[in-house]
């Protein structure tokens, strides 16, 4: 349920694109502010969902006016930013209402309060979506795609969460698959992600990198081995469709060791390298990622993200957060000036060693153990995506594995696109 008068509690989006006029454009403001409230579609805008011509995933519905229709997973501004959707973004629990997109002669628009604030798009659908292996196995059961990214994800479940108490716990995408099956493929199944990116890569100008994740697979000679194995079988599978020795690529994966980290780039075609830290505190990493803590480590991780520098390059690594949670309740920041202190000088020393970042903005989702939490202000937000931008420049580390065009769902790497190097 929504919190009563927060409107009068916090600056509004058009006091946030006054303060920061000329710092950080409004696309990226409303960006930041749609993903923090969420968002739902009007019964007017449902009607112009076509399946045969946007992009909509085939098992997720909404409904309007007592109908299932097809729920669109992504919307495209003016600009060519991106906004990342699905049902989960209803923000039933949030604390604020969402935004409405609402639809007006055949238009899309952002709106809030009956006010259209931008026009919007939904993403077009990938040619290959309605076709099927020579295995009969449809092809958009074994990738997705963004704007200009094909996305494989090859182990549906997260680990983490086997041991009660462990999953992180701002996460609603793990939070209902905790099973011990899905993470162990056959040669059928690499098959077919070779045909399926085969048939992708016929769309010609529509792939600017391919894009890869799970979740984390703890088992095997050390931890995340399994994992490991399974991502090296799946790039190769991809690496045979796409016939080069190295391709654009963001692997966003556990904390791998430096040996681990050598077998996928020796043997894949790999390039990139994200891995997810989550929250830029050691206290706080503890109570919010109580497995990564517990089997790895805050320093352990951080290490082997230095590690991966050593491996990858400078700027081809990107440490994940999720910009926002540090300030979750009742062991966060109350304070948004302390948060962003403490939050900006670690990430700063993060950098120094050739980590660049990737943050994702917090918004409680059901299903997740903060589901009922309060999220940060607008003005936090844009606060830290300027900051950690600010930090990334300051130590020349590039963002191209994970840019706007690469992902679309970091405000602080949306930031780059008009940089000159």
């Amino acid at each position: 349920m929504s919190e009563k008068n927060w409107r009068e509690k916090e600056p509004s989006l058009e006091q946030v694109l006054d303060k920061y006029n000329g710092d950080i454009n409004k696309f990226t403001v409303l960006k930041i502010d749609v993903d923090r409230r969420g968002f739902v579609y009007s019964d007017e805008a449902a009607k112009l969902v076509d399946p045969d011509k946007h992009h909509v995933e085939p098992s997720d519905y909404m409904t309007a006016d007592g109908k299932k229709f097809a729920f669109p997973i992504g919307l495209t501004l003016r600009d060519g930013t991106t906004i990342c959707g699905g049902p989960s973004l209803t923000t039933q629990n949030a604390n604020r209402e969402p935004y409405i997109i609402d639809a007006e002669d055949g238009k899309l628009y952002i709106t809030d309060q009956g006010k259209k604030l931008e026009e919007v798009e939904f993403w077009e659908k990938p040619d290959f979506y309605d076709k099927v292996t020579s295995n009969g196995t449809p092809m958009w059961q074994i990738a997705t795609a963004r704007p200009q990214r094909i996305t494989i994800t090859p182990g549906v479940k997260c680990h983490f969460w086997d041991t009660p108490g462990e999953g992180c716990k701002f996460c609603a995408l793990f939070a209902g698959h905790r099973l011990d099956d899905g993470e162990f493929r056959d040669g059928k199944y690499f098959q077919d992600v070779t045909e399926t990116v085969a048939e992708a890569l016929k769309q010609k100008g529509r792939y600017a990198s391919f894009h890869m994740t799970s979740g984390s697979t703890l088992s095997g000679c050390e931890i995340f081995e399994d994992e490991v194995e399974l991502y090296i079988k799946t790039l190769q599978a991809a690496g045979k469709a796409i016939h080069s020795d190295k391709f654009p690529t963001k692997l966003v994966a556990s904390g791998f060791s430096k040996r681990q980290l050598t077998r996928l780039r020796d043997e894949t075609g790999m390039t990139g390298y994200v891995t997810d830290l989550e929250v830029l505190n050691k206290e706080l990493f503890s109570w919010i990622c109580p497995g990564k803590s517990r089997l790895v480590g805050y320093e352990e991780w951080k290490h082997r993200l230095y590690d991966a520098v050593d491996v990858f390059g400078k700027g081809q690594v990107h440490c994940g957060i999720v910009g926002g949670v540090e300030n979750a309740q009742p062991n966060g920041f109350a304070d948004e000036d302390e948060a962003l202190k403490v939050v900006l000088a670690e990430a700063d020393e993060i950098a120094s060693h050739g980590v660049s970042f990737s943050e994702c903005v917090w918004n409680t989702l059901p299903k997740s153990y903060f589901a009922k939490q309060n999220t940060p202000t607008l003005d936090y937000f844009v606060r830290l995506a300027l900051g950690l931008s600010g930090i990334r420049k300051k130590y020349g580390l590039s963002v191209y594995i994970d840019d706007y065009r690469r992902c679309g769902n970091h405000p602080n790497t949306d930031l780059a696109r008009i940089e000159k190097w």
